[in-house]
């Protein structure tokens, strides 16, 4: 079985999904989440701009497919 890479430090879909609505965990965690990946510049890009439009796309794409939005996926 493959394995997938999953948002927010590994944690299930349902647990990724619920924090993914909550806009200030959704903000801080996909901070944390480009930081943890070695992706600097993306974190702090999420840090300026996560709060705003950065987090409805997150949303309806961890809804749809279980993925956060990678932005700068460099």
């Amino acid at each position: 079985m493959a394995k997938t890479k999953k948002d927010y430090f590994g944690l299930g879909r349902i647990v990724s999904l619920i924090l993914a609505i909550i806009p200030i965990t959704a903000w801080l965690l996909g901070a944390f989440t480009r930081f943890g990946e070695g992706k600097i510049v993306a974190g702090l890009l999420r840090l300026i701009f996560g709060f705003n439009i950065v987090w409805l796309v997150d949303l309806v794409l961890m809804i749809v497919n279980g993925k956060i939005w990678r932005l700068l996926n460099i």
